[in-house]
């Protein structure tokens, strides 16, 4: 460990709690947490472009974090960022066509365990039990946010607006 504080990773919840894996270390960075709430939030909104300070806003994000993070998104065309009037922040993609793996990915990408993290020779390319359950579970976790679109998440009878304290967007009927 070194302890540094480049070393220092909180995700932050919407009401300021941490997201943390039951060892208390985090699951994930803070800033995957934030391009999860932007794109949650524009997908309510889409496909009308919203401005990034509204963005901030409702999903409790500090501005100018949330500009690099929509900066990064639109490197990897998950958003479109159009400057002057009627501009603003939009998805590149329908809600229906993106995953919570392509934004997790493009921010900060699982990382599967492919050999030894001990780097212990007699291991080589082979994982122990440990290792070779972790990766699995890391694996089910993908399958999972590969599975999901943010669509589905909206759609989700849950009362609870995934990551934003806002009002869900009308349900569409099937």
């Amino acid at each position: 460990m070194t302890g540094g504080p480049q070393d220092v990773n909180v995700c932050v919840g919407p009401h300021g709690n941490s997201i943390q894996a039951a060892n208390n270390s985090p699951m994930f960075s803070q800033t995957v947490e934030y391009a999860l709430r932007a794109v949650v939030f524009l997908a309510q909104k889409s496909p009308a472009p919203q401005k990034t300070a509204d963005i901030a806003v409702a999903t409790q994000v500090p501005s100018a974090y949330l500009a690099k993070v929509l900066q990064g998104l639109k490197e990897k065309d998950i958003v479109l960022l159009q400057r002057g009037v009627g501009g603003g922040v939009s998805l590149a993609l329908p809600p229906e066509e993106l995953t919570i793996l392509t934004v997790v990915n493009a921010v900060d990408p699982i990382k599967r365990i492919n050999s030894c993290p001990l780097e212990l020779k007699s291991h080589g390319v082979r994982l122990c039990a440990l290792h070779r359950r972790m990766d699995n579970a890391m694996m089910e976790m993908e399958r999972a946010f590969e599975s999901t679109t943010l669509s589905e998440l909206l759609e989700d009878p849950n009362p609870s607006v995934p990551l934003c304290d806002v009002s869900p967007r009308k349900r569409r009927k099937k």
